[in-house]
This record gives structure tokens, C-alpha cells and sequence, in this order.
């Protein structure tokens, strides 16, 4: 009689366990039909993609997420949902989780935003939509683009370093703390003319320098090895970068109405298109704002912000405009002499170099100005 009594309750606690599930899931259901329901204009408001591009993303990530196995497992649809909800808007898990009517737990949320972001990382996607041009005619459309919008010749992109606020680690915090006096990854980016983000490097913490960043970074030798190939090509960067043949750099002191103080108001026209970049990314994937703060392992902070710029290029390949686009994220270029422009025993032969073709160019803009 005990062992009947036993088993009765068993199957009463799996069936009652078997109903919640059941009922979850129903919840789950309802929410994604509920998302899907939502006006274009509204979907977008809260997820910053348009419902096409959501499936379009959908289809992309699937092969790549772990397919539900359970009737209790998340489908990758709602997944998808979740972290896109938590990219927009970076709230707490918590707060995603009871938002707009998701029946999801905090540690779901979670599981949720690590499947989503690892897959957003996979190197199939990642070199897909994030991708520096490596073919001459690649190469020659984004120079085309830049001499078409600001008329400056061989600009294959703009670069800078941008901070998104982490949680201060447990570990090598002082790897992380910036000269803001915050804890961040410096995150280092190249745009095209058209806002496309075609490089972005978030492995290193806050304290490292932008131009540190740069030496390391492979595009560099990239462009060394095809100017010493004879190919013209430069990146527009702030006084923040060494002066070099493959980085033009503003002139600090240009005298009014001069060549050189016109070519620095060119340049800095032109590059002003990767804080523009920045501006728009921030804004679209509000995680990365500054005042939100990434409450995640550094690591995981670096993955987050790798799935953003995928998801912005993903937006700019399907001509999605920020209505809201907010521009308060463009900063005024340094005009300062900081350390990564400074040589050691007097002018290198990089830097001369640098200077003779800085000064070609500033000859050709003031020869071509109208």
C-alpha cells in the first residue's frame, strides 16, 4: 500500500511538472506570436530590426544554435527575441526577463544571451558581415566611396578607439581602468564611407592606448604590405595615431587660410565618419552606452560588443535607418600631441615617409580645391 501510495505521488509531481512546462510554454508561444503581432514600426522600436531582417537573422544563426531537444527547451526563435531585447535596450537580465510579458527566469535570459551572442560570433557569420577588403576592386569601391563623399583620393577607411563600460573584474582590473577613471574594453574600429564596420578589435581592456591597439592589430601589416606593393592606400585617424604613409593624421597649428590647414579641414570631415559609426552603433545597441555597463566577464563583454557590430552591418546592409540617431556621440578630434606621435631618437624613417606623403596629399587637395 506504501509503494502504491509512493508512486501515486510520483506521478502526480511529474504531472503537475509535466503542466507548468506545458503551460510555459504556451506562455512562450504567446509571446513570440505577441512580438511577431507587433506593428513594423513597433518591432523595430524594440528590437531594432524590422520583422524580415529578424527572420533573415533567424535563418542565419539557426544551423549554428543548438536545435530545443526537449518540449521544455527554448526555441531559437525566442532566444533570438530575447537577446535582441537585451542588446537594445541593456537591461538587467532580470528585467528582460519580465518585460513585454516573457515567462523567462533570469538564468534562462542568460543561456538565452550566451547561445545567441556565441553564435553571432562564429567565424562562418563574423567574417561575413565584418570583414576588411581584401581584393583590389573590393578595395577600390570603398575609395571611390570616400573620394565621392569627400574628395580626398585612397582612403580605404576612418579608425578609432571607442570605450564601452564594463563591470569592474575580479581579475587584472587594472588592465580595464581607463584614464576616464572608469572600467572598459577599448574597443578599436574601422568604418567605410557608408558607416559599414569593415574591422573591430574588443580584446583589449581600457587602460591599453588606442595607438598600442593599432601596432598590434593585423590590418597594419596588411597595409604595409601593399604599400610596399606600390598600391595607395590610408586610413584617417586622429593625432592619437603615428603619422605614416598608410595613416593620415590632422595638422596640429595648421595656419589659417594655408594648404595644410585646408587639408586638416578635410580630413577631419572625412573621418568624422567613424564617430558617426560609433554614434549610430551605441545608439542602435544601447548596451554599449556608457552608462548602462556591461555587468560580464571582460571576455564575455568582448563577444557582446563583436554581436552588435554584426548586427549594426546587418542593419546597414538592409538600409535600416535610426529614426532616433543620436549624434551626441560624435566627439571633437584631439589636436594634441600625445605619445604614440612622439619618436624615439628623433624622426624615424616610417615617420618621414609619412610626412612626405602627407605632404603630397596636402599639395594635391589644395591644387584640386574649388
Amino acid at each position: 500500500m506504501a509503494r502504491l501510495l509512493l508512486q501515486s505521488v510520483i506521478f502526480s509531481d511529474a504531472c503537475r511538472k509535466d503542466l507548468r512546462e506545458t503551460r510555459n510554454l504556451h506562455r512562450i508561444a504567446r509571446y513570440a506570436d505577441k512580438a511577431l503581432a507587433m506593428s513594423d514600426d513597433e518591432f523595430k522600436r524594440n528590437y531594432r530590426v524590422t520583422k524580415a531582417l529578424f527572420h533573415y537573422l533567424y535563418q542565419e544563426l539557426k544551423p549554428l544554435m543548438q536545435a530545443p531537444k526537449r518540449r521544455s527547451d527554448i526555441s531559437t526563435k525566442y532566444k533570438i527575441l530575447v537577446a535582441l531585447s537585451f542588446y537594445a535596450t541593456g537591461s538587467y537580465q532580470r528585467l528582460v526577463g519580465c518585460s513585454l510579458g516573457t515567462p523567462m527566469s533570469q538564468q534562462s535570459v542568460s543561456r538565452a544571451l550566451r547561445d545567441v551572442t556565441a553564435a553571432l560570433n562564429h567565424p562562418t557569420i563574423l567574417h561575413k558581415y565584418i570583414k576588411f577588403p581584401q581584393t583590389v576592386p573590393e578595395r577600390n569601391i570603398i575609395k571611390r566611396r570616400f573620394y565621392e563623399k569627400f574628395r580626398i583620393p585612397g582612403v580605404i577607411g576612418c579608425i578609432d578607439g571607442t570605450h564601452v563600460a564594463i563591470v569592474r573584474p575580479a581579475e587584472n582590473e587594472e588592465r580595464y581602468f581607463n584614464r576616464k577613471h572608469f572600467h572598459s574594453r577599448n574597443v578599436l574600429i574601422i568604418c567605410d564611407a557608408d558607416l559599414n564596420i569593415l574591422s573591430v578589435d574588443a580584446a583589449f581592456g581600457g587602460a591599453s592606448h588606442d595607438s598600442f591597439i593599432w601596432n598590434q592589430h593585423p590590418v597594419k601589416d596588411h597595409l604595409i604590405q601593399l604599400i610596399n606593393a606600390g598600391e595607395s592606400v590610408t586610413l584617417l585617424g586622429d593625432s592619437g595615431y603615428a603619422q605614416r604613409e598608410y595613416m593620415m593624421t590632422p595638422i596640429m597649428d595648421a595656419a589659417a587660410g594655408s594648404p595644410e590647414e585646408h587639408y586638416t579641414k578635410m580630413h577631419v570631415t572625412a573621418r568624422n565618419t567613424v564617430e558617426r559609426t560609433i554614434g549610430v552603433l551605441k545608439n542602435r545597441w544601447r548596451c554599449l552606452l556608457g552608462h548602462r555597463v556591461l555587468h560580464y566577464h571582460p571576455d564575455v563583454a568582448a563577444k557582446i560588443i563583436n554581436a552588435c557590430c554584426v548586427l549594426h552591418n546587418m542593419c546597414n546592409r538592409a538600409h535600416l535607418i535610426m529614426e532616433d540617431e543620436n549624434t551626441d556621440n560624435i566627439s571633437i578630434p584631439r589636436f594634441v600631441l600625445e605619445p604614440a606621435q612622439q619618436e624615439r631618437g628623433g624622426a624615424s624613417i616610417e615617420l618621414q615617409r609619412g610626412i612626405e606623403a602627407r605632404a603630397n596629399l596636402v599639395r594635391q587637395l589644395w591644387a584640386a580645391r574649388v
